[in-house]
């Protein structure tokens, strides 16, 4: 690992000389280049650099301990030792996890996809409070939120709804949240007070650009029709929502939120492209075997994964066992324990097979 850390400071190094150059200086492109690639190494290389300072005071400091110390002075080269070896062990640990390789989708902005799944109208209020929970999240990380395609149930609800999050990092913070949501609670509808059980499905999808997602034309077919609002209401006088339909897998993107049809068809392209990297994902996924399937995030997409339960203030995340009594406050966006304790656990995945390897 040392003589890999090695190597990446040297190119980071190597990188800061380079940009310095009066011909690379004028160049933007070559410019840019070089800094984000020295961006992206740069944590890494200022870690490994402390790491290389708390083993040189660590070497120094055992060589105090054939100096003949008395007890006091003793006690306290002992106790610079204990810090250092754990300062040391810390940072071997977050050395280990810079050197993990990085989903090469976690900068992209993401399509979430949300559906009612079973429970009736209440399914559908609770679609609408995850959308809610994550355009809170968004909010709260400055991000930009735009609703592509939306089916509502008309008291509130959502048999279906589709939106875009842009912002740095979005895929990397969502990536997990993937999968069947579970509410356990009494519905509005419900007269009697009886706890009932409904679920929920999302899909967290990287936005792909056109570039890394080709898709052949003749093998699209557009529809146009009028955009309907809840209710069947007209809400536009021209036929301006389309349906897309790609013809190999049979995969259907309806969009019709947008007044240009031109807009829908944009958003039902970036929707679609997103959908057939996803599929390849999953293919790609059922090769690699059981292994890679046990990590977090990279199973079935009918996996139950969490559990909103409304009596108890209690949500539960199933694929790694963590709970918190936050429940109103993470539907309110409060997201970042969630987050935070699945990253970790991926992490601590990856770290045991790669070990393994």
């Amino acid at each position: 690992m040392l003589e890999k850390l090695a190597a990446v400071e040297a190119r980071y190094e190597e990188l800061n000389r380079l940009m310095a150059e009066p011909q690379v200086a004028t160049n933007p492109d070559l410019l840019r280049e070089y800094g984000q690639e020295a961006a992206e190494l740069e944590e890494l290389v200022q870690v490994y650099r402390r790491f290389c300072d708390v083993r040189d005071q660590l070497a120094e400091t055992r060589t105090m301990l054939d100096d003949g110390l008395d007890d006091d002075m003793l006690a306290l080269v002992e106790q610079e030792i204990d810090d250092l070896e754990r300062q040391e062990a810390e940072l071997t640990d977050q050395l280990q996890w810079l050197l993990l390789p990085k989903d090469p989708n976690d900068e992209k902005n993401v399509i979430v996809e949300i559906r009612a799944g079973t429970g009736g109208d209440e399914a559908g209020l609770f679609a609408a409070d995850l959308l809610r929970m994550y355009l809170r999240y968004a909010e709260m990380q400055g991000w930009k939120t735009q609703v592509l395609s939306s089916h509502p149930t008309g008291i509130g609800g959502f048999k279906e709804v589709i939106f875009e999050l842009q912002g740095r990092g979005a895929y990397s913070h969502l990536k997990f949240e993937s999968g069947v949501h579970r509410v356990q609670r009494v519905p509005e509808t419900e007269a009697s007070g009886r706890i009932h059980t409904s679920t929920a499905t999302v899909a967290v999808l990287p936005e792909m650009e056109e570039v890394e997602v080709q898709i052949d034309p003749n093998d699209i077919r557009f529809d146009v029709f009028r955009s309907q609002g809840a209710g069947g209401q007209s809400v536009n006088t021209t036929d301006s929502a389309v349906r897309l339909t790609h013809i190999p897998t049979g995969m259907v993107v309806t969009c019709q939120d947008e007044r240009s049809q031109l807009q829908n068809r944009l958003r039902a392209m970036a929707i679609l492209r997103s959908r057939l990297y996803e599929m390849e994902q999953q293919r790609l996924v059922e090769e690699q075997g059981a292994s890679r399937r046990s990590q977090v995030g990279s199973g079935e997409r009918s996996e139950k994964i969490r559990t909103y339960n409304f009596p108890q203030n209690r949500i539960t995340d199933h694929r790694i066992g963590f709970t918190t009594h936050r429940l109103e406050s993470v539907l309110e966006g409060g997201l970042e324990e969630l987050i935070q304790a699945l990253a970790e656990a991926d992490q601590a995945a990856r770290l045991k097979e790669m070990a393994t390897v």
